[in-house]
Parts: structure tokens; C-alpha cells; sequence
């Protein structure tokens, strides 16, 4: 439990950094510290995220609030107080806790394990479906999970490599990722995706795949080799 990867999104500079040391003195690992919405989805678009720790009042337009609604991870909240309103529209986000201001470290560890636990407890949806559709120029062009190798980044665009060749869709990574990590693909770099069955080798850093030479990102590479079943 102790090896999820955090964003935490807060704007008063002391208590991120207080945040940040108390995750990472529990185990934590801290994928990144912001003050804005902008931020945090810039990194959840590109990394993995587990869970998100978000102040409700942040600077710029987008509150915590809104910036929840925008999420696919589950998230906490952070607050100094919570009036009606603000609470109402809280709970319309389905948070996975709240931990008022000033919290000690036991507080903050515990709403988080919690949190983690009842995600990790949800059942995968049972209805996954057979294939996706590609444009390829003036064509819709049918995938199966199956016959993707793997997904490569490209800005606010991914290159998708397939049987049938590649296809370049106007997606992020991140959410082409929330669509097959149910199939069996892993994140083993912040650029790209891949298919965990169509792994011909791993070598020195690097997993192939179809005689294509992909890098395995460092912040992902205990997590990727710890998975494997060697003999």
C-alpha cells in the first residue's frame, strides 16, 4: 500500500512541503507537487497516478473542486473548513475523504491507506469490450485489444502500434491508458504503454516487442520487474 504514487495539489507553499515530506517519510512516493489545476492535469495526463491529494481553495480559475470532477483517480480533499455550499459540491465528486486543516501526520496516512484499500477492493467492470475504432485517414478502422503491441506519446496524440500497423489518435496517453490497463497493458515509461503479452524480451533497461526497442522509465522499473513471474 505504502508505494502508491501521490499528486498533491496545494498552494501554500509550507503545507505542501510538509505533505510531501510526511508521504515520503511514510513510503510514499510523490510524483509531483502543485499549486494549480493546469498542473495537475498536465500531470495526470502523462503519469501514473494513484491518488491525488487536492486543496479545495487553489489558485487560478479551477478549484479543487472542479479539478476533482475532471480526475479518474480517486482523490482526498484538503480544507481549512467546509461551509454547506462548498460541501455539497464536494460530495457531488465522490471523494474518497476529507482531511480538514491542520491534520498531523496519522491523519493524513490513515485517510489515505483507507482510500486506497476501498479503491483497490472495487470491482473491474465486467463489460469490457471486444475492440476499439481507429480513424486511419477516411477509414474507422477496428482494433482488438489483442493486436495492440504497445502506445507511444506524442504531445496531446499517441501513436498506436498494431497488427495492422500504426495509427496516430488525437488522445493522451493517460486516457488511452485508463482504457486498456483492464486488458493487460502496463505503463513502463512516461511515453509509453504496452502490451504485457506481446513482450518478446527484456534486456539492460529495455523491453522489445516485435523487434521494436522500447525503454523502461526509471521512476517504473522496480514496479515493472517486481511484476514479472520468473521460474
Amino acid at each position: 500500500m505504502n508505494k502508491a504514487r501521490v499528486l498533491v495539489v496545494e498552494d501554500e507553499p509550507l503545507i505542501a512541503d510538509d505533505i510531501e515530506d510526511t508521504l515520503v517519510n511514510n513510503g510514499y512516493q510523490v510524483v509531483a507537487v502543485v499549486d494549480d489545476a493546469e498542473g495537475a492535469l498536465e500531470i495526470t495526463s502523462k503519469d501514473r497516478i494513484d491518488i491525488a491529494l487536492l486543496d479545495v481553495n487553489i489558485e487560478g480559475d479551477i478549484d479543487g473542486i472542479e479539478l476533482a470532477a475532471q480526475l479518474n483517480i480517486p482523490f482526498i480533499f484538503l480544507t481549512s473548513y467546509f461551509d454547506k455550499t462548498t460541501l455539497d459540491r464536494a460530495k457531488q465528486t465522490n471523494p474518497a475523504g476529507y482531511v480538514v486543516k491542520p491534520f498531523n501526520e496519522r491523519d493524513l496516512i490513515v485517510n489515505l491507506e483507507v482510500a486506497l484499500a476501498r479503491h483497490q477492493r472495487k470491482p473491474k467492470t465486467p463489460d469490457l469490450p471486444e475492440k476499439f475504432f481507429v480513424k486511419d485517414g477516411q477509414e474507422i478502422v477496428s482494433v482488438k485489444p489483442s493486436d495492440i503491441h504497445y502506445v507511444e506519446a506524442d504531445d496531446n496524440y499517441a501513436n498506436i502500434y498494431t497488427d495492422k500497423g500504426k495509427f496516430l489518435i488525437s488522445h493522451t496517453l493517460k486516457s488511452i491508458e485508463d482504457k486498456l490497463t483492464p486488458f493487460g497493458f502496463r505503463r513502463i515509461h512516461r511515453s509509453f504503454l504496452i502490451n504485457f503479452d506481446k513482450i518478446d524480451a527484456i534486456s539492460e533497461g529495455y523491453v522489445f516487442i516485435a523487434s521494436n526497442k522500447i525503454q523502461i522509465g526509471k521512476s517504473y522499473r522496480k514496479e515493472f520487474m517486481e511484476s514479472l513471474s520468473l521460474l
